[in-house]
């Protein structure tokens, strides 16, 4: 008996251990895909998807065959049509041999994202990589339409212009027409996990659901759908990216690869300029795994339960030795805000504010025999290297001629540079970089640049002498963008 007792519990450990770890890699199987991303017909067009294919080396890549209507086509005009050019015309009265002017004006349009299709390709037979001479049953079931585990294939929806386009059809219907389906948004399922024990799913979309009607398992199926779409269509973001999922209002700063939340727009526009924000789809947010929030404005003032006022500056803290050292800084008691150490030790020790202390929230101090302008804080001196750093970064800063002897005092640091985020090029290069890590980071193409959704009146334009000041980081090409490696 102690023996089955055992078994059991190492069984359901193991089961438990499974599970934990499907969620550790990020899938939530309540919200697999957002339904903006199914639905996004205009993702890839006709040469994308061929291109696609053959940087993956697939067989569809020259594989042709009949479509739908029985005209023969490439795989890649086959997924294009059933995604941007398909239309419903159940009911309609139609001519033997259609046209496209007829089919918008008594069709439904119907249309879904190319993406979707290749990844529910691979997923179903693996017609996209991994598979480089599948059998003909591969390709006449593509996609497992009409075609159940429990077998029964139905002949009528057999071939893999059929397939593609009457998937197609189907995953539209199950977004239009919720209504008709078993699994719905909002409402909780007990779902099969393959050989685990069945987890309790309530989709937070229509997307979600909809994928749950086509194979109703967790693991077997979604699972593997989900870590395609990972691996192929969501984007990586370099450190210092804003990132805020379409239709959620919370704003992310990307930083050693998780992502921390403003917790208010103090702390948010303290910091960075919100037309820099990159609206993304919340698949591509939730990759990242959390990190610290930011709770405070820069240069907020809080008090411990122990009574020591620190002035916060990015992410340190600075503890004043005294009251005396407070009121000399000329800092207002009434804008000290208390914290709980739980705030407060999400922030790394600085150095101590004392009576001697100057510049506690960094200034500018121009050299009055050179001209040199420095940034100084924290007893340290960064020379400017050129006077976009003026414009750019301390638009509003007001600069402080001071002695040779005063900036002596000062430990010399190496240059002064753009942090994490910003997007620099020269006058004279068509080149666009983001740095990233401290490095300046090559985006490879106009199409990559505006695929992660940058904005060309953020970009800074610097001399040559200030990029030199970077080191170079591996570029963002077309195939990183897209994360197809």
């Amino acid at each position: 008996m102690k023996k089955i007792i055992y078994l059991l519990i190492i069984v359901a450990l193991f089961s438990f251990l499974q599970i934990k770890n499907v969620r550790a890699e990020g899938f939530d199987p309540n919200n697999i895909i957002s339904d903006l991303e199914i639905l996004d017909y205009t993702s890839m067009d006709l040469a994308d998807i061929q291109e696609f294919l053959e940087n993956k080396h697939s067989y569809l890549a020259t594989y042709s065959c009949p479509d739908y209507a029985g005209v023969t086509r490439k795989a890649s005009e086959i997924i294009y049509n059933a995604a941007a050019k398909n239309y419903d015309c159940d009911g309609a009265i139609m001519s033997d041999n259609p046209t496209e002017d007829e089919k918008i004006s008594k069709c439904k349009k119907v249309t879904i994202s190319p993406k979707f299709l290749l990844v529910l390709l691979q997923k179903e037979q693996s017609l996209i990589e991994g598979n480089p001479a599948p059998s003909q049953r591969a390709l006449d079931w593509a996609v497992g339409y009409g075609c159940p585990d429990s077998g029964g294939c139905n002949s009528r929806w057999k071939g893999f212009g059929k397939q593609v386009n009457s998937a197609a059809l189907q995953f539209r219907d199950y977004i239009d027409n919720p209504q008709y389906y078993t699994y719905k948004m909002g409402n909780t399922y007990n779902i099969s996990n393959t050989n685990r024990d069945p987890m309790d799913i309530t989709p937070a979309n229509q997307a979600t659901a909809a994928l749950y009607n086509y194979t109703p398992h967790v693991y077997n199926g979604n699972f593997n759908f989900y870590k395609i779409w990972q691996r192929w269509f969501t984007k990586i973001y370099p450190d210092g990216s804003l990132l805020q999922a379409d239709g959620e209002s919370g704003v992310w700063l990307l930083q050693n690869g998780l992502r921390r939340p403003f917790l208010s727009k103090a702390a948010l526009v303290s910091r960075f300029d919100i037309n820099k924000i990159i609206k993304i789809n919340k698949s591509d947010l939730d990759k990242y795994e959390k990190g610290v929030p930011i709770k405070f404005a820069q240069y907020s003032l809080i008090r411990s339960p122990r009574g020591t006022i620190f002035l916060l500056v990015d992410d340190k803290k600075r503890g004043f030795t005294s009251m005396a050292a407070f009121r000399k800084m000329g800092f207002n008691p009434e804008e000290v805000v208390n914290a709980d150490w739980e705030d407060i030790n999400y922030y790394t020790n600085g150095s101590p504010i004392t009576a001697t202390s100057t510049y506690p929230t960094g200034a500018l101090l121009q050299n009055k025999k050179t001209g040199g302008v420095y940034y100084v804080i924290d007893g340290t001196k960064a020379p400017l290297a050129d006077k976009i750093f003026l414009t750019a970064k301390f638009k509003n800063k007001k600069i402080i001629k001071v002695s040779p002897a005063e900036l002596d005092q000062y430990t010399t640091l190496k240059p002064y540079l753009f942090g994490d985020g910003e997007l620099l090029k020269t006058k004279d290069s068509p080149y666009t970089y983001v740095i990233s890590g401290g490095k300046k980071i090559l985006i490879a193409s106009d199409k990559v640049f505006s695929s992660l959704g940058y904005k060309t009146e953020n970009v800074i334009i610097v001399p040559p002498t200030v990029l030199y000041l970077y080191e170079a980081g591996t570029p963002i090409t077309e195939v990183l963008a897209e994360n197809e490696q």
